[in-house]
């Protein structure tokens, strides 16, 4: 082959490599940057999350078929309950997978804010969840903020603590009125309450 053509057949080499390069970093960007779109559940999908929220609200009395004590959200439902009971739909969303639940937060800042303010702000949280019986635990493993994993001592020692067990009083004892166990699968979150 002339020199010429071997020139040529490597710039096209070179541009084509770089061509699919350019794609695929831009693919990258777009899934990261994309935005959160709320969820919107159906009459019927909306009157099924009422329902188990009626159970949860009312413990010593459940709604549940005859031997369950099982409340299931979907990860759909959840979003969607999320934007029907709060303002919170088109900021945050919620992502179930096994044992952890993963969080993305993403929202305008106060342009009055020094430093960061009007800035578009993004972050992604990640909690686990124990699978100790008789154990309910919803710990911070992970917080990352515009791209950048904060470190722990910046979160006041957060990461690694049980903030559900906190919020409701629980201490570090895992314990949670009237929910025996808290399991997140992959798309849902299974609450199961307590005798």
């Amino acid at each position: 082959m002339p020199a010429t053509a071997r020139r040529i057949h490597l710039a096209v080499i070179v541009v084509g490599s770089l061509t699919l390069l350019a794609l695929i970093l831009g693919g990258i960007w777009w899934w990261v940057n994309r935005p959160i779109q709320p969820v919107v559940l159906s009459a019927q999908e909306k009157a099924a999350v009422e329902a188990k929220m009626a159970a949860l609200q009312q413990p010593a009395e459940p709604v549940y078929e005859k031997g369950s004590r099982d409340i299931v959200l979907t990860e759909r439902e959840l979003n969607g309950l999320l934007n029907s009971e709060t303002s919170l739909g088109q900021s945050v969303n919620f992502e179930l997978v096994s044992d952890a639940v993963h969080a993305r937060i993403e929202t305008d800042l106060d342009p009055d804010l020094p430093i960061v303010g009007g800035r578009h702000f993004t972050a992604r949280a990640r909690f686990l969840v124990s699978k100790i019986p008789g154990q309910v635990s919803f710990i911070l493993d992970d917080l990352t903020v515009w791209g950048i994993s904060l470190p722990n001592e910046w979160l006041a020692g957060l990461k690694g603590r049980d903030v559900l067990g906190e919020m409701f009083g629980a201490g570090r004892q895992g314990k949670i009125p009237g929910v025996e166990s808290l399991n997140v699968e992959r798309g849902r979150l299974v609450i199961r309450l307590a005798e």
